[in-house]
């Protein structure tokens, strides 16, 4: 690949993650405090994003890759979610912001699968050169958290202003992107989509056993998307969002440990290190306030030891149990069964447990990061007791 393309396809992956990261965590304190949201407001609007996670494959999939060139599809998109960040921008009511936010997440969701299918077309060597290329979102993410928590934009409209610029600018940008063309001949099927033809992997108890951890700790971490930047301001903690930032700074070091913590511990003890790391960091959140902020800076930085050693870890194993005949069904159903159903259950579940621990506009922090603490407990003792296999045939 030549670096011109190269260096296009991290600009690429830059702007998107810069869209996202503007505004995705930290759009809960700005519902508190801007549109005196309820918790289960601010779960909906989470909700959404979810929703969005589970409509986009089809769009992507059985619509966009078939008739248009992707690099097209992804400006147009973006052109659009800039104009629904600029409406959203300046709504004041938290039951109509849920639907402009809907409609937005519709919008956005599907650009993740289209920038990776495009880098993918354009890259000689996945392995080798993809990870150079998707780095760049989690480097422009810690930047644009920098930039909101350095400048105190974390509870104004401003999030969705920074948004709305880059995505006008990667819509533009979009059109001038190497092109790729559609692929009738090898679009995704829809029971690709669906991942009708993974249910054969749940032979293997092993297998279901993880889909189904996969799934219910996405709850548990729905909460850390939702609720941590407000609990965290909460605290007492300062300049929130850079100090949050260290999370995606840890998803870095702790991606590229991967490789040698599968030949050290195999699948099975990395899947269980990451979800011990789930409880340790919500006693944290839980525990954690001005008097021990080493409580919240440890519960911060296990977010690369949580995502990595359970997400990253659960997608390379899928893909060795499910080898060439059922890879895509298989990612497919892992993807809409995580960040599509787990992860909207979890928003919906993190707003009621918010108002739950809520009296009189003061809520008990505490109490609410037990509850995704103790889901993650439940799911680590199935897991342990349930769960056989610790090889995976390529890591």
């Amino acid at each position: 690949m030549k670096n011109s393309t190269r260096i296009q396809l991290m600009a690429m992956m830059f702007l998107l993650y810069f869209i996202w990261g503007s505004w995705y965590g930290q759009m809960s304190k700005y519902m508190f405090t801007s549109l005196k949201a309820t918790g289960l407001q601010v779960g909906n609007a989470y909700a959404a994003f979810s929703i969005a996670q589970i409509i986009a494959p089809f769009f992507v999939g059985m619509i966009a890759d078939r008739y248009f060139a992707a690099q097209k599809v992804l400006g147009v998109l973006s052109l659009a979610g800039a104009v629904l960040l600029y409406v959203l921008s300046g709504i004041t009511d938290a039951d109509s912001f849920f639907w402009v936010i809907l409609v937005y997440c519709i919008s956005f969701a599907p650009t993740m699968s289209l920038t990776t299918s495009i880098a993918m077309q354009q890259v000689t060597d996945s392995e080798k050169e993809f990870p150079v290329i998707r780095v760049m979102g989690t480097v422009s993410w810690i930047v644009v958290t920098n930039i909101i928590g350095y400048y105190g934009f974390g509870d104004s409209n401003m999030i969705f202003k920074i948004s709305m610029i880059a995505a006008a600018v990667l819509g533009v940008y979009s059109f001038f992107l190497p092109n790729t063309p559609p692929k009738p001949s090898t679009s995704t099927s829809f029971s690709d989509i669906l991942g009708l033809d993974a249910f054969k992997l749940f032979k293997d108890r092993s297998f279901a056993i993880f889909f189904l951890s996969s799934l219910l700790i996405c709850i548990p971490l729905s909460f850390y998307y939702a609720m941590a930047n407000p609990s965290l301001t909460d605290s007492g903690m300062t300049n929130v969002e850079n100090k949050m930032s260290l999370g995606q700074a840890s998803e870095v070091i702790f991606m590229l440990l991967i490789p040698l913590a599968f030949r050290r511990l195999g699948v099975k003890w990395m899947l269980i290190v990451g979800l011990i790391a789930w409880i340790i960091r919500f006693v944290g959140f839980g525990y954690g306030d001005a008097s021990s902020e080493w409580l919240l800076y440890l519960a911060i930085v296990l977010h690369g030891v949580c995502y990595d050693f359970f997400f990253v870890t659960g997608q390379i194993y899928t893909d060795s149990k499910a080898g060439e005949k059922y890879r895509s069904s298989a990612q497919g159903l892992i993807s809409i069964a995580t960040y599509g159903i787990g992860m909207g259950i979890g928003s919906w579940i993190a707003g009621l447990v918010a108002d739950m621990y809520t009296v009189n506009g003061v809520k008990d922090w505490t109490s609410i990061w037990m509850v995704p603490a103790g889901i993650a407990a439940v799911v680590l003792v199935l897991f342990v007791v349930l769960f056989k296999d610790n090889k995976v045939k390529a890591a």
